[in-house]
């Protein structure tokens, strides 16, 4: 039987997750959200201003029914650097068994080198609900209507 890797002591909910994977996602601090996931490759990876890459982590998920995995971007990364993520949050359902891959962009100026063991993404888990769509004729009115796109002002 694998041994489960260290992580901090925490009284938030758990949830089992299985895991295969040489770097195993690590929460940083007491109470986060998310979870840091790491770049498994073989030579480092230069991502030039305004290019995006698939990097690999290595990692493959077991996650159990109803739940769901969102891969989104390091804050620090996007502040200092530009870096984010193309489809974040990428979301992982639970019947996906493949590598973990997450695609990088460059906002930034400056290329970008990701080596192996580079914290490179966060991992979020959510509960999911899936929506049973009925077909009608028309919707409740309400106040709001069908205003959008920032038709509350600014103020």
């Amino acid at each position: 039987m694998p041994k489960k890797p260290k992580c901090l002591k925490s009284k938030m909910p758990k949830i089992e997750v299985k895991i295969t994977g040489k770097f195993i996602p690590k929460y940083q601090s007491e109470q986060a959200a998310g979870c840091d996931l790491y770049a498994d490759v073989d030579n480092t990876i230069v991502l030039e201003p305004g290019k995006y890459c698939i990097v690999p982590t290595g990692v493959r998920i077991e996650l159990p029914q109803g739940y769901e995995a969102q891969v989104r971007p390091r804050s620090g990364m996007a502040m200092k650097h530009g870096i984010g993520i193309l489809n974040a949050p990428g979301t992982i359902d639970a019947d996906y068994r493949g590598e973990v891959k997450v695609i990088l962009f460059n906002l930034g100026q400056e290329p970008f080198c990701i080596k192996s063991g580079d914290r490179i993404a966060q991992l979020v888990l959510n509960r999911v609900v899936q929506a049973e769509f009925i077909l009608v004729d028309q919707l409740n009115e309400t106040k709001r209507g069908s205003g959008g796109f920032g038709h509350t002002g600014t103020q």
